[in-house]
């Protein structure tokens, strides 16, 4: 076997394993740090020992057997991704199979029989998706009960839901909880310090959002901006419509921060995660028009998908875009620029999302991350340096139940918008992209000097490709405001508007900008923003009446002009 080059906390995790040669072992390492460089080497000790005769890897994905297989080729241990359940057995020359959670779960009893034949080690990978359904935690269950070791890996939060994890330990809490233990944590704090993963710089853009309900209402809202759940979720789809501006607009505002990265890393690549197949393919016709190259697109419905994740990674191509085939584990380390265009707000996809961006290959290396301005995942931004354990069991509360939050809350688990559980439905108008904030290292920065908001989004996105960590805050620190909400405008001289008057002149203007759109065939998002650059002042719902009604008179002179 070939001698694995390890970093400083695989040799401790690996002597850690040692130590306590036990049969289960839970190593949690943020993703980017190398888990199944970990993991390899500690099944090279077990075979060279004769502790195990052969290896088993269960991952998520068909990819990621590939993946698994490859890697473990490098260190001369040779697995079989193509092995099948109607196999039975594993091809000649191989020290084990690489399988998927999804087909263990079809055969427990197959697997169960090939683990008991001969001594085994079972690498479960994102051990957490054991949990994604009774069936695959029953299933892994059953067929690694009679293994010799077993090493379950995470790199990301454990689920949020209540279903327990085989194989893993927990322990009770003080409230009556069970939480997960894990053998050997290494976080993202540390691999930061350690330079193992990039630090990440949040690029978050609001907008003003206009869509027509089931009842032929039509809502306006800024994006972020406090809403209840439903119009929080409808703001969120209208945002990510591929036909409206504020998705055109933020792809452009990426792709301009790559072709800054790629100044220093000239290989720097883009991924865009969308929500489904029809919207991946619309981003992509978009990024197309933007860039003048066709991005990848890769789906996890189509065939092939492996091949052009393999062909991005291997290559110089600007931007790939995908729904969840590129979600977790998957290893594209030029990944350095990313748009976070999905519905899916949880923290756990966030976490396997953002872990895609994170692996570094050399000092200095700085990954930029495109969201939208909800605080759902502004918080989780906020939040990436917090590890998490998995919680099962309900603490002792004094609340009831509240069912329409649970609803809410699996819809949201679900990836679905909660206008689609109530029944409702809707049509996106129109939308606007706005620079609203960036988030680094747990700090927000709204505001730059003096400039606007235009001068703003410039700077956060010329920083420089290249610097070190310490040097990106301090810059950040030295030119704007950090740790500190979204400034707020200056006060107006204008006594404080009935929030009715001001209502009436949002829907006054927003009737007249439908009209002067019409007229011109020019985007809804356009006309605000021509507005805003000839009148001056903030976002149509931020603006204060006396701003309202000076756009409301410009438009007006507009029309009469023709």
């Amino acid at each position: 076997m070939t001698p694995v080059a390890l970093r400083p906390w695989q040799v401790v995790a690996r002597t850690a394993y040692h130590e306590h040669a036990p049969r289960d072992f839970l190593a949690v390492a943020t993703p980017g740090a190398g888990k199944t460089t970990y993991a390899l080497a500690v099944a090279q000790d077990l075979l060279s020992a004769r502790t195990v005769d052969r290896v088993t890897v269960v991952c998520p994905t068909e990819h990621l057997k590939r993946q698994w297989a490859d890697a473990a080729t490098r260190v001369g241990i040779r697995l079989d991704p193509a092995f099948t359940n109607a196999s039975v057995t594993h091809a000649k020359g191989f020290d084990g199979v690489a399988v998927t959670y999804a087909q263990v779960a079809l055969a427990p009893h197959l697997h169960a029989g090939r683990t008991r034949a001969r001594r085994t080690l079972v690498i479960l990978d994102e051990i957490h998706h054991a949990g994604d359904a009774k069936m695959w935690g029953d299933g892994v269950a059953e067929a690694f009960e009679d293994a010799t070791r077993r090493l379950a890996l995470t790199g990301t939060p454990f689920r949020t839901d209540t279903t327990q994890i085989p194989f893993v330990d927990y322990v009770e809490a003080a409230d009556g909880t069970r939480r997960s233990r894990a053998d050997f944590v290494y976080g993202y704090p540390e691999a930061l310090a350690d330079q193992v993963v990039r630090p990440v710089l949040f690029l978050a853009y609001s907008g003003t959002m206009r869509w027509r309900t089931s009842a032929g209402d039509e809502i306006a809202a800024r994006l972020g901006e406090p809403l209840t759940a439903d119009f929080t979720a409808q703001a969120l789809r209208t945002a990510l419509d591929p036909a409206g501006q504020w998705v055109s607009g933020v792809l452009a505002a990426a792709d301009q921060r790559l072709s800054e990265v790629r100044r220093a890393v000239t290989d720097a690549g883009g991924l865009v995660i969308a929500t489904d197949t029809t919207a991946a393919r619309a981003y992509a016709g978009v990024l197309a028009g933007i860039t003048g190259e066709r991005p990848t697109v890769v789906l996890s419905d189509e065939a092939g998908g492996s091949e052009r994740i393999e062909a991005f990674a291997a290559g110089r191509q600007r931007w790939m875009v995908a729904v969840r085939m590129v979600s977790e584990g998957v290893d594209i380390p030029r990944l350095c620029v990313g748009v976070y265009a999905t519905a899916t707000a949880t923290p756990l996809f966030f976490a396997q999302a953002v872990g895609r961006f994170v692996r570094a290959r050399r000092p200095g290396e700085t990954a930029s991350i495109f969201v939208p301005s909800v605080p759902g995942l502004l918080q989780f931004a906020a939040d990436l340096e917090v590890q998490r354990d998995h919680v099962i069991g309900k603490p002792d509360t004094e609340g009831e139940w509240d069912p329409e939050a649970a609803a809410l809350a699996a819809a949201q688990r679900d990836g679905r918008a909660s206008g689609d559980l109530l029944g409702q439905s809707f049509e996106a108008l129109d939308s606007e992209a706005s620079f609203d904030r960036a988030v680094f290292d747990g700090a927000e920065y709204a505001h730059v000097g003096a400039g606007g908001e235009t001068d703003t989004e410039q700077f956060f996105l010329a920083l420089p490709g290249l610097a070190h960590p310490h040097e990106v805050g301090a810059h950040l620190r030295s030119a704007g405001r950090g740790g500190s909400s979204v400034a707020t405008a200056p006060a107006s001289a204008e006594p404080a508007a009935d929030h009715r008057a001001l209502a009436e002149l949002r829907r006054e203007l927003n009737a007249l900008v439908g009209a002067y759109a019409r007229r011109t065939g020019a985007p809804h998002a356009t006309v605000h923003s021509r507005l805003r650059r000839d009148c001056g002042g903030p976002a149509v719902s931020q603006a204060d009446a006396a701003q309202l009604r000076q756009r409301v008179t410009t438009l007006r002179d507009w029309l009469t002009r023709g």
